[in-house]
């Protein structure tokens, strides 16, 4: 079984406005993000909300997401994963680690990340755009106990660089796996 955690806890501070509630192709930026993920092979869905939490949760369709609550999202990115990994089922095998503010995330990506850590003995998929790593992260089940103790300081570069020679390098055509939505104009772009 392959779960996604969706991070869509964060308070948008540089945007200006609550970005994973901004208007996108009909629909939210979370909205987009979760319709995408439902189009794909993953299993089970959990969004990790925080700020504005109830609006959030309002965005998803209901019955088809999981929505877990991060009491500590102020802490950052790595809480809400961690929040996450603790609401796994048990016979999870993967987790695919999506960020609630890359509208660029593609349901072809995820099942492509999905294919590749199905056919590869490495423990980790991480998409790369020439020759830069990016985002979602999908890793084994087998990780989720060292990322909820350790990489505090790195975030999930941490398991990465913990374990290189575990990490497939999946190539792909889109740089949309580089880029997020911090700042106004990377909203733009994005309607663009």
């Amino acid at each position: 079984m392959i779960c996604a955690i969706v991070l869509a806890a964060g308070q948008s501070r540089r945007m200006g406005a609550h970005k994973l509630l901004l208007p996108l192709r009909g629909t939210t930026v979370i909205g987009h993000i979760v319709a995408q993920l439902l189009r794909s092979t993953v299993d089970k869905i959990f969004v990790v909300v925080g700020h504005k939490g109830e609006k959030v949760a309002e965005q998803m369709p209901e019955g088809a997401v999981s929505i877990v609550t991060n009491p500590n999202y102020q802490a950052g990115m790595l809480s809400s994963v961690r929040c996450g990994i603790e609401h796994l089922p048990q016979d999870c095998d993967a987790v695919l680690v999506v960020l609630g503010d890359q509208p660029s995330i593609t349901s072809e990506l995820v099942d492509e990340m999905v294919k590749s850590f199905a056919g590869t003995e490495e423990g980790v998929v991480v998409p790369v755009y020439q020759g830069k790593r990016g985002h979602p992260i999908l890793f084994a089940e087998r990780y989720c106990s060292e990322v909820s103790t350790c990489f505090d300081d790195v975030g999930l570069k941490g398991l990465l660089h913990a374990h290189p020679d575990e990490v497939f390098e999946l190539e792909v055509a889109s740089p949309g796996v580089l880029s997020d939505m911090d700042h106004p104009e990377d909203y733009k772009r994005e309607l663009a």
